[in-house]
Parts: C-alpha cells; structure tokens; sequence
C-alpha cells in the first residue's frame, strides 16, 4: 500500500481490458499504431550503454519521456513480464526482485503456441509505486542491460503506456496528436527505419 492506495490487480485487469485491450508487449504495436512510437535510448540508434555516461544518457531521455507523458502522475503501475516453459510462475529473476520487490503475481497466459510441445508462457506481475526523482531508475537500468524481462510503466488511469526496452521505448500516448507531439519534440531520438522500428 502506498499514500493509502490498495493494490488492486482486480480493477487493473478491468481497466486494462477498458484502455487496451490487448496483452502488454509487442502486439500492442499492432494494436494502436496511431498511438505508437518508438525512442531510441542513444546516439546512432547504439542498443547498449558500456559507460556510465551512456547511462545517463539513457536515463535522462526516458526521465523526460516520463515527464511529457505524465509530469502530475505521483503514482505509477509497474509491470514486469518473465517468460517460462511452464504455466506455473516461476521465481522471478534476483535483480528484478531487488528493483521492484512489492510486485504480485497478476496474470500469465501462453505466449507462443506454434509448437505445443514446447509452450511459452508470459508471467506478469504488478506493482504500484511513488514515483519520485530517480526512484525508478535502478529498474530502468535493469531493463537497459537485460533482455530477457518486459517492463511496462503506467499512470493509475492507464491513459498512456511506456515500454522500455534494451535501447530504447516504446511510448503508447493517450492520443495520435500526443504522440505526434512527442516526436515532433524528440526528432533526433526516433528511428531512421520507414516502419519507426
């Protein structure tokens, strides 16, 4: 509980089927395409930061990203995903536990089904939290050095989303002319790629 908030993954799943009614991740590219975009973490499109400046870099363009999208919203969801062969969650990785230790288990669902002797599952998990001057920086560190987890940060409404990613995010404005104006504003950080990729 934070500020007398109850964390409540019952009305989060009723207000994300109402906002986007979609899974977290990918496919909500394909979803709300009007709404998309994508924000390069770094110069020259570079996937990974190897120093500490490149670190600030990193953090202090998801930091103004943040900040555009929601600079009253105290309060933010943090979702994460793991992937596993089974549908049972599995313990979640250390240092996503350091980062983000009050999330709970919200939902898991089969991810890829092509081959059904070999099933992946998405484990989500929930957290609401203050957000506050770098407090969110140790998982966006996390998330610039790790592959292998899906994050998703959300104002309590839900109205936008914004997706980080080892280099880069993926930013779901609350609409296309949001969206726009986040581009128009940050044109060096987009993608030179036609489908914004």
């Amino acid at each position: 509980m934070i500020s007398g908030v109850k964390q409540d993954l019952a009305a989060l799943s009723v207000l994300w089927e109402r906002q986007w009614p979609a899974p977290p991740g990918a496919s909500l590219r394909h979803a709300y395409p009007e709404r998309w975009v994508r924000f390069h973490n770094l110069p020259q499109s570079k996937e990974y930061p190897e120093s500490e400046a490149e670190y600030a870099i990193v953090l202090k363009r998801q930091r103004a990203l943040l900040d555009e999208l929601g600079p009253d919203d105290a309060l933010l969801w943090v979702i994460t995903t793991q992937w596993s062969g089974r549908p049972e969650p599995r313990p979640r990785l250390t240092e996503l536990q350091r980062v983000d230790p009050r999330a709970r288990h919200w939902k898991s669902w089969i991810s890829d089904d092509d081959d059904p002797d070999d099933l992946v599952h998405e484990h989500v998990y929930a957290s609401f939290r203050a957000r506050s001057g770098s407090s969110l920086d140790p998982l966006l560190r996390l998330v610039a050095d790790e592959a292998s987890i899906a994050v998703t940060l959300a104002p309590p409404d839900l109205r936008w989303l914004f997706g980080p990613y080892p280099g880069g995010v993926d930013v779901f404005a609350s609409s296309t002319a949001e969206r726009d104006s986040l581009k128009a504003a940050h044109p060096d950080w987009l993608s030179t790629h036609p489908s914004g990729l």
